[in-house]
């Protein structure tokens, strides 16, 4: 079984890497380095995600649509893309109480998910998403944490309003060990998640900003699940600018 991985993990640089195996040996795969794309940091330095046809969906600084720039959503963060449908991550000043998930359909249709911050929340909106099943959406907050938030899934999981509106976190994945700085994730596949990982500290892990793996308990249904988290390797760093790296998005 070959699985790849696309991760934005410099100024401007999308390493491509493979993980070769077996079934029986997918617990520990093989990442292997299969290629690179260097794209603007501007317009694809926060995330990607891809589509249907194997492109890829990227999203920077650059990606934030005026009508939401207006509403003081300033940051969007690492997309995910399940079922034809996009989902980005908005967040919004530092005094902000609130974050939103912006889902748009296949037809063009953009819907926006407010989430009121809960107590104890941090009110960075990193990344996006959508579990296998297309029922939930999960994220994270910024700095040290010891979980990843779940909602619903907007629009595929039928308690989310149909055009839009409030969207109440549902219970979250409890981490067996503290991650920081996670600037994206994505669903392997019901019970397992790549993260990436901005910490360059090596004091949680010994990797120089690391993927990190996160094994669930049981797939997301609702309730709360713990995860094991396991570092994987460091991802690469390079680029044909300089200046200080910054692991971002994941797919």
């Amino acid at each position: 079984m070959r699985r790849q991985l696309f991760a934005t993990a410099a100024l401007s640089a999308a390493v491509m890497l493979g993980a070769a195996g077996s079934p029986a040996s997918a617990a520990a795969p093989v990442w292997q380095e299969t290629g690179t794309a260097y794209v603007d940091s501007l317009s694809g330095g926060q995330g990607l995600a891809s589509r249907a046809d194997g492109s890829l969906l990227r999203r920077g600084l650059g990606s934030i649509p005026l009508d939401l720039r207006i509403k003081g959503w300033n940051h969007v963060g690492d997309p995910d893309i399940a079922q034809g449908y996009v989902f980005d991550a908005y967040q919004g000043a530092d005094t902000a109480t609130s974050k939103m998930f912006a889902v748009t359909t296949p037809s063009g249709k953009r819907y926006e998910y407010v989430h009121r911050l809960d107590a104890g929340e941090k009110v960075n909106n990193s990344f996006a998403t959508v579990s296998p099943d297309g029922q939930w959406l999960v994220s994270g907050e910024w700095g040290d944490q010891n979980r990843l938030q779940v909602f619903p899934a907007p629009l595929l999981n039928a308690a989310t309003p149909r055009t839009g509106g409030a969207l109440p976190q549902a219970p979250q994945i409890t981490l067996d060990k503290p991650v920081r700085d996670i600037q994206g994730c994505d669903f392997v596949d019901d019970t397992r998640l790549l993260c990436a990982s901005d910490d360059g500290s090596r004091t949680l892990f010994p990797e120089d900003r690391p993927l990190l793996q996160v094994d669930l308990a049981h797939r997301l249904d609702g309730g709360a699940v713990t995860g094991h988290v396991t570092g994987l390797f460091a991802l690469p760093q390079r680029s044909v600018c300089g200046g200080t790296f910054e692991a971002e998005g994941v797919d």
